[in-house]
């Protein structure tokens, strides 16, 4: 009977990138009361008016990397005048845009105003992100992926 040897390969680690999905936490009330909505992604939410959320923010917290951004906009589909954040960030007011918003875009990374003109123009939101349509339908890249 021969004796084996067993020999162990070097170590290979493999590298681990993670990617931190933005989070947004929405309430109806300033310092974050009442109720509340909370959403994670690359997303597009044409209307809050599925949610019952139409026109109601008062308040919210966005947590992602230092690019990730979000655009509240006034008027449903992605459109009127809007208010852009970068980087995580606790609003506990909006005095300026309180009870106003309809529709968001949140990313990981930073949108420049040019993508966000163009999300304006086109009433979509960019590729690879998911999308709550106006019937409640979520799609992702104009494709439906699931009815509520």
């Amino acid at each position: 009977m021969k004796n084996k040897t067993i020999v162990k390969k070097p170590g290979v680690r493999k590298a681990v990138i993670t990617q931190t999905l933005p989070t947004l936490v929405l309430w109806e009330n300033n310092d974050q009361k009442g109720r509340r909505l909370r959403f994670r992604g690359n997303l597009g939410v044409r209307t809050l008016v599925i949610f019952n959320f139409n026109d109601l923010l008062s308040s919210f917290v966005f947590a992602g990397n230092r690019n990730s951004t979000l655009v509240l906009f006034r008027d449903i589909n992605y459109q009127g005048p809007r208010k852009v954040f970068r980087g995580s960030i606790e609003v506990d007011s909006l005095p300026d845009f309180n009870d106003q918003t309809s529709s968001f875009i949140m990313s990981r990374r930073r949108l420049t105003n040019a993508e966000i003109d163009d999300i304006q123009a086109r009433r979509v939101a960019p590729e690879n992100f998911a999308e709550v349509l106006g019937n409640g339908t979520v799609a992702m890249n104009r494709k439906v992926v699931k009815h509520n």
